[in-house]
């Protein structure tokens, strides 16, 4: 579960796309690591009251779970960044 992109929409209707970092039951949060806002995309019906995607990345970001309307699994990895290739070292195992 942990390490998995996932897509969170917040009760404002702002769509965040991430990497599952934590789950806090006692605190009531959720927090991701890498994360885009993806705007609202026509969730709040008006074109004025609408937020645009960012280009931003933030490195973390903790959402308290009340305030949070949906959380997806995302499956198509489209969205992630490619992995950079890892060091020949006979140092790493894997």
């Amino acid at each position: 579960m942990f390490g998995n992109r996932i897509s969170l929409i917040s009760k404002s209707g702002i769509r965040y796309v991430g990497t599952l970092n934590d789950v806090n039951e006692k605190e009531e949060t959720i927090s991701l690591e890498q994360v885009r806002s993806l705007g609202t995309e026509g969730r709040r019906g008006n074109p004025l009251e609408e937020l645009p995607p960012s280009n931003d990345v933030y490195e973390f970001i903790q959402f308290r779970a009340s305030d949070v309307h949906t959380v997806e699994f995302e499956n198509d990895m489209a969205h992630a960044p490619p992995q950079p290739p890892i060091p020949n070292d006979p140092a790493i195992v894997e």
